[in-house]
């Protein structure tokens, strides 16, 4: 980045310290880039969005008060031109697909090393669509993949979303699910609020007994 072009503006969101704390680090060895705030929510984000007018945004997914796929969605509409970054652990198609569709111009694990993030920003900010090499080998299998017939049970849920339900309805906990998942008991507890919304019901039992009235679950 040429340091007689305007600083680029990166805002920072993500709920772990430690980590946000060596990216903005890193961003900070970067000539040409400047960092114009950090949050922990996404909450925070959308609003962080809307004050400090950043050029780019590294978001993480699981955050409280709002994930970062809808503060994604939501700083998308306020029309600040903004472009989001995802940056996280989640590295399953329907996350990735979830973020794309909010609006997300990037798509990177926190396994990324600092030549992948400077490449990444480079990109977005020049209005391109990255993905970490993980991410693209699974965008890749998406579309390549045989289009399998439509679930005949709850097909507005996600495979991910689907998998959780059926746990649920077989007695899991939170933290069962998420050892059986490899999930974060936090990703877990997302995953059930989307379940809830999308089945229109207001807790887990219920939940329970319309995935077994289903044939899913024990």
């Amino acid at each position: 980045m040429m340091s007689s072009s305007p600083a680029v503006r990166v805002l920072i969101a993500d709920d772990h310290p430690v980590f946000a704390a060596g990216l903005r680090i890193l961003l900070q060895t970067m000539q040409g880039v400047e960092v114009v705030g950090e949050v922990d929510t996404g909450r925070a984000a959308v609003a962080a969005a809307r004050e400090t007018r950043p050029d780019v945004i590294f978001m993480d997914v699981d955050m409280p008060q709002m994930n970062g796929i809808a503060a994604t969605q939501a700083i998308v509409a306020q029309g600040t031109g903004a472009a989001v970054l995802m940056l996280t652990i989640l590295d399953d198609i329907d996350t990735v697909l979830g973020a794309l569709r909010a609006g997300a111009r990037g798509y990177l694990l926190k396994g990324a090393g600092p030549e992948d993030i400077t490449r990444a920003l480079a990109a977005v900010r020049q209005g391109a669509l990255i993905f970490g090499p993980q991410v693209a080998g699974l965008v890749v299998d998406h579309i390549t993949k045989p289009v399998a017939p439509p679930s005949v049970i709850f097909p507005e849920l996600t495979d991910r979303e689907r998998d959780v339900l059926r746990l649920v309805a077989d007695g899991r906990g939170n933290a069962a699910i998420a050892s059986e998942l490899s999930l974060s008991i936090k990703t877990v507890r997302n995953y059930l609020s989307r379940i809830f919304a999308k089945l229109q019901v207001t807790h887990r039992t219920e939940a329970a007994i319309r995935a077994r009235q289903e044939g899913l679950g024990a």
